[in-house]
Order: C-alpha cells, then structure tokens, then sequence
C-alpha cells in the first residue's frame, strides 16, 4: 500500500521519460521476424477456471486474454525462434480440482511455470504447493492479499494488484467526494458492507473496513454470505433495516446476480454501490441481466486497457494495446473488453517478455530458477503496460514478497454498458454520483 501513491503520481506523469523497461512491440506485432535459431517449444501451463461459475465471473475472459498474449509473442518469433506451447488445465471453480490439476501440470507434464490462477480460493493452498516443489506459480488475477502477505514465498509472483488496494480505491472515492456529491460529510456516510467468504471476500471487506476506520467513516453492516448460497433475502433485509448510503459488495456472478435480483424486488435503495472486481468487472453480462439497472454503479479492479489515454503509455506500449484490443475483439466482439480480458493479456505478456525471454537467452532453457532470478530483476517503470502500472516484485523477505509492488487499481464507473475511470480523481472523470433520481435502486 505504500507504494499506491507514488505509482499513482508516476501515471500521471508518465507521458515523458518512459525508455528503460517499457513493454515494446510496435514492429513485431506488426510483422513476425524470422526465426533466429530453432529450438523445442517452451513449455508453459495456464490454468483458469473455464466452466463452473468462476467462467462467467471473469475466468474465461482472463483465459482468452493469455491465449492472445501467447498467439502474438509466437506471430513475433517467440524466443529466438522457439514458440510458445501452451499446456492449459480447467481447474472448473472447484478447489480439489485445481489442486489436482497442479500435480498433474507439475508431476505428469513436468512443467517449470503455471500461470494463471483465477481464484484466491484455489490460490492459497496452491502457492504452498508450488513452494514446496520449487516450481514457478504465477498469478494473473487471485487477489487477496492473504496470498502472499508474510509467506516469504521465493517461487510464486504476481503482477496485478492485490486485495488491499481494492479496499482503499472504493472508500477513498467515497470520501473524496462526499462532502461536494452526496452533501454529507464524509464521517456521515453510512456504509455496508456485504461480501463472499472466501478468501477473496474476506481480504476485500478487511481492506474496506480498515480504509473506512482509518478515515471515520461508519460501518452500520459488514456481514459474509457463501457464494454459492441459494437466498440472500435476509441480507437484503438487514441491509434495508440498516439503510447505508453506500454498498459495497464483493462478489463472483451467481452471487451478484442473485443479490440484485432480491434486493430489486425487496426494494433495497442506495446513493451508490461499489462492486469489487471478479463478477463486477464482467459488464457485458451485468448489462445483459439487467440493463439499465447497473447504470452508474461502479467497480474496482485493474483498468481494462481501452479505458487509458494510450499515448500516456511508455514508447510502444500503445501499439502494444491496440493490437492487443484489435485481435480480441476480432476473435470475441465483445461490447467492452472486460478488465479480465486486459489482465489476462498484460500479465501473461509481462512473463513471455520480461521473465520468459531473457531467462531462455540468459541460460538456454526454462528452470523455475532462471525464471525466477528473471522475475526478480524486472523494472518496468509507471505507464510501462498496457494497463498503466509498472513492475517491480517485493524481493524475498518482504512481508508482500512476489508481489508487484507498482500495481494500481482504478475505480470505474459503468455508462450505458461501458466503463470509464473516476478514481484515482486526478485522472478519471467526473463520477455520476448518487444513483441519478429514477434509476431503480436510487434512494428515495
């Protein structure tokens, strides 16, 4: 956390001075270069959930994402000629099932790296499994924090953001912005706080209570549900008695779809509601279940790539982006790009580029531990990705280490099926704030 404002200044400054480090593309997504030398491909497993409810809730997109990173590092000549194989698991939303496809991708497969891993659940008790085997786990979406924090990991690296920085997004939006939008003093504004209780709920709602202690801002309901729960009416209920201004909710889909059902029909009203990534961020669905109903409500997660002013980005990193959304779209015709979609490809590329190639070239294969000094040597300054933030991991010993210490989470607001970012306040647009009279869950 205490890198998020300097990363957070360094965006907004990143139009000027982005050389060293800088993802770079432009020529070779334009045209493949022939094959250095020839070589076996490298191996690399990808596991995401692609059925079970996780798919919808982000899984699938983050999976398509990684599939196009890969397709076009190959079109680019791979390393040195070597392409890219990909070895994918579908760990199908379930814990057991992702456990036992690790020993599969790790034992049967014999592989080096698994990138991935959609799900905090399915990550905590992976990361010690990779650990142990001294095999490379690394993350492209599982965001609770719990995974890393004080584990002093030496094989497991994530480069998207981690779950206390979703936490502080949504509650500094609020805050900043509730004297002049709400006309409440920020110590007024009633929050409550509803969300899964797995690790990825829980280490969201603890982030959002700290952010909202820290800053005197009340709770008046922080309660679990199971996301596979079949009624969350009387959740609805207490959240009717207890009437807060703001919602927060962590959530997958099924869960999500089923809160807003119950609490349209039950007529829960509110001045806003925050959802935190993972189903929230699947908008194409949320506006196809129900339309203008999720109008103006807002989420947190990293930004999908076509929300940023690309030339902004470090040299190339926009063509990169284009690219990227082109062939995409072309291969998905979604109506937005789900930030999944964007995490997908940006963290999977960050591994083929800075990890992948360089530990081929330094040492002729692919070891986890050439791969890992390589992930430890990464430093991508701000404005480096396509989704903005730069790379730099915490180094063994640090309380949060492998994780990218220059990730940023953006808060995005939805606008007829799009998003756009409104946090951090310094680059994002105005927010709709409250819910606009009319609307169905506008507080009356």
């Amino acid at each position: 956390m205490k890198d998020l404002g300097t990363t957070r200044r360094g965006l907004l400054q990143s139009g000027a001075g982005l050389a060293a480090g800088a993802l770079t593309l432009p020529a070779t997504v334009a045209r493949a270069q022939a094959p250095a030398r020839g070589g076996d491909p490298l191996r690399v497993g990808v596991m995401t959930d692609l059925s079970g409810p996780f798919a919808g809730a982000g899984s699938q997109p983050l999976f398509w994402g990684a599939e196009v990173a890969i397709e076009m590092f190959n079109a680019a000549g791979g390393v040195d000629g070597r392409p890219v194989q990909a070895i994918t698991a579908d760990s199908q939303s379930k814990a057991d099932v992702a456990i036992n496809e690790a020993e599969r991708l790790l034992g049967q497969e014999r592989l080096e790296v698994v990138t991935g891993i959609y799900s905090s659940a399915h990550a905590v008790p992976l990361s010690g499994r990779f650990e142990q085997s001294k095999k490379m786990m690394w993350i492209t979406s599982a965001i609770a924090t719990a995974v890393l924090k004080d584990k002093n990991f030496r094989y497991v690296f994530r480069p998207t953001v981690h779950s206390d920085q979703y936490g502080e997004g949504s509650v500094s939006m609020i805050h900043e912005h509730a004297q002049a939008k709400l006309g409440t003093a920020p110590d007024k504004v009633k929050l409550g706080v509803i969300y899964e209780d797995g690790p990825y709920g829980t280490g969201v709602s603890s982030a959002i209570e700290a952010n909202a202690k820290q800053r005197g801002m009340p709770i008046v309901l922080k309660e679990a549900y199971a996301a596979t729960a079949p009624d969350l009416s009387t959740l609805v209920t207490k959240l009717r008695r207890e009437r807060p201004d703001v919602v927060f909710q962590v959530g997958y889909n099924p869960d999500i779809t089923l809160f807003l059902r119950q609490a349209k029909s039950g007529g829960l009203r509110f001045k806003m509601l925050i959802g935190h990534g993972a189903g929230w961020s699947q908008i194409d669905r949320l506006t196809e279940t129900f339309g203008a109903d999720v109008n103006h409500m807002c989420n947190v997660d990293p930004a999908a790539t076509q929300m940023l002013d690309w030339s902004k980005l470090g040299p190339g990193v926009g063509d990169l982006a284009k690219a990227f959304v082109e062939k995409f779209q072309a291969k998905h015709n979604l109506r937005d790009l789900p930030p999944h979609a964007s995490m997908g490809f940006n963290n999977t590329w960050i591994f083929l580029e800075h990890v992948l190639k360089p530990a081929v070239r330094k040492t002729g294969g692919m070891t986890a531990d050439a791969l890992r000094e390589a992930a430890l040597e990464i430093d991508i300054p701000t404005g480096g990705t396509i989704q903005g933030y730069g790379v730099k991991f915490a180094p063994p010993g640090d309380a949060m280490a492998g994780q990218n210490q220059r990730s940023i989470a953006v808060v995005m607001q939805f606008d007829n099926g799009k998003s756009r970012v409104i946090w951090p306040t310094a680059i994002g647009v105005p927010p709709v704030l409250p819910l606009p009279a009319g609307h169905a869950f506008a507080a009356r």
